[in-house]
C-alpha cells in the first residue's frame, strides 16, 4: 500500500493561536502561512523531518466546544520541566478523567485542544 498520513489538521477561529504555541512547543519550522492555514514540519534535516506528519492549523468558524477525539501524546525526557514549559508558553493542565494514577498529564493548548505529556521513558524502555 502506498497510503502514508501527510498531515494532522487542527480546526480553529484563529490557526495564528495555536500555531504560535506548537512552532514553540515543539522547536517546528512554518513553511507555509496564510489566512486561512499554517502548516508546521519538522526542523530541515532531523530526523523526524519528511517521516512525521504535518501539523496544518485550519481557520474554522466555530469554537472548540467538546473534547478532542483526537490528541498529540507527547514522550518527553523529564515530565515535570516539559509541563513547566509549556505553561509558560500558555497551556495549561486540565482533567478529562484521567484520574489521580495517571503517569500522564492532561494539557489544553491557548486554543483549548488536549494533548497529553506522557512519563519520560525508563533506560529498560524503548522508543
Amino acid at each position: 500500500m502506498s497510503l502514508r498520513i501527510q498531515a494532522l489538521a487542527i480546526d480553529s477561529t484563529d490557526p495564528r493561536v495555536p500555531a504560535a504555541f506548537w512552532e514553540k512547543a515543539l522547536g517546528w519550522r512554518r513553511t507555509h502561512e496564510e489566512d486561512d492555514e499554517i502548516v508546521l514540519e519538522p526542523p530541515a534535516g532531523s530526523p523526524e523531518d519528511g517521516v512525521l506528519p504535518d501539523l496544518l492549523f485550519l481557520r474554522v468558524p466555530e469554537r472548540k466546544e467538546l473534547k478532542n477525539r483526537l490528541h498529540l501524546d507527547l514522550r518527553p525526557e523529564d515530565q515535570d520541566a516539559e509541563v513547566a514549559r509549556l505553561e509558560e508558553l500558555g497551556a495549561r493542565q486540565i482533567t478529562v478523567g484521567q484520574g489521580a494514577a495517571a503517569t500522564w498529564v492532561v494539557m489544553a493548548d491557548p486554543d483549548g485542544n488536549e494533548f497529553c505529556v506522557l512519563r519520560a521513558l525508563r533506560p529498560d524502555e524503548s522508543a
